[in-house]
């Protein structure tokens, strides 16, 4: 933050009817509007010398008084007692099934109370005797990540020097990572790859986005596994290994080709799917629509060499029963 406190602000007649957060927000330089509210709810915010709300509404004429920046506690993470799919384990490492719907670690902007509960991280430090400390005290073990959303494989480190290693095997592209994805329509290929970088989208600061110029290398490899015709439309069932790891990858290269990974509402998927025709909802009575509340986005295999003695693992993971049943509804299945 480049300001210096205490700052005193004059509102101007044309900002009235702003709320006092979004003004805040667009005066004070390089502070979010999250941070401006937690200003704010620190009581580090005065208005007329009087402590006010986040949504005051302004008339123009305020003396507003800015004290000092938010006193964040440090985010720690905490050990809780979630169940794990252990799939390998030894001195050095564990190889975690993850399910969807769990996030890896909180997020930096997590709170105690919120974000920072039944995290993989968290579930980590209640089964693993030991985690590497390279990755914090929010990011023990870490080495790399799933989206919250995305279930199957992912690597763990115990120690620094393991962390290390596995993290050089990352950078240097070593490791193999192969993925299932389900997408909505028909590929034009039976395989293919996609190169293209991607940025953090400048409006949607939540998105991922391959339109950007300047972005991150990124290279995903797909190869079309089924070809699936169904009263709900077209879809393909891809095998797919990603040679980068950024944020989002797949989903958002998928939805670049203009083919959406079912589920992921925030690159353009339907939130429900529902059949084509009338005679197609006549002719497929399992459902009337269907929809899927994760990505259909499962790491299923993962290669790497031991840290310590270079030994080749190699761990598969099955699609998880929700995934095998959405699959069995979109053909008609019972």
């Amino acid at each position: 933050m480049s300001e210096t406190f205490p700052i005193a602000i004059l509102v101007a007649p044309e900002d009235a009817g702003k709320r006092l957060d979004q003004f805040l927000a667009t005066r004070l330089e390089s502070v979010s509007r999250a941070r401006v509210q937690e200003m704010i709810a620190e009581g580090k915010v005065l208005v007329n010398d009087a402590v006010a709300k986040a949504s005051l509404k302004l008339r123009g004429g305020e003396r507003i008084s800015v004290l000092g920046e938010a006193q964040r506690t440090p985010l720690k993470a905490i050990a809780e007692e979630i169940p794990l799919d252990i799939v390998y384990e030894d001195d050095d490492l564990a190889v975690i099934n993850k399910p969807a719907g769990m996030m890896v670690h909180a997020g930096a902007g997590a709170t105690d109370d919120a974000r920072n509960r039944g995290t993989l991280v968290n579930a980590l430090l209640h089964h693993l005797q030991n985690l590497s400390a390279m990755g914090g005290e929010l990011r023990p073990g870490i080495v790399h990540r799933l989206d919250k959303e995305t279930s199957g494989l992912i690597v763990v480190a115990k120690n620094d020097e393991a962390h290390r290693k596995l993290a050089a095997q990352f950078a240097r592209r070593e490791v193999k990572k192969t993925y299932v994805a389900l997408v909505h329509g028909w590929l034009k290929a039976e395989r293919g790859t996609i190169s293209k970088s991607i940025s953090r989208d400048p409006v949607r600061r939540i998105r991922m986005t391959t339109r950007v110029a300047g972005g991150r290398e990124a290279i995903t490899h797909y190869r079309v596994v089924r070809r699936l015709d169904s009263s709900f439309g077209k879809f393909s069932l891809l095998e797919v290994k990603i040679d980068t790891g950024r944020t989002h990858q797949i989903r958002v290269h998928m939805a670049s080709l203009g083919h959406a990974v079912v589920g992921d509402a925030l690159y353009g998927a339907p939130r429900e799917i529902r059949p084509t025709s009338e005679k197609n909802k006549r002719a497929n009575p399992v459902a009337d629509a269907l929809s899927l509340s994760r990505n259909f986005l499962h790491s299923a295999e993962l290669v790497f060499q031991h840290p310590r003695t270079g030994e080749r693992i190699a761990l598969k993971s099955a699609l998880p029963v929700e995934l095998e049943s959405f699959l069995a509804k979109l053909e008609g299945k019972p």
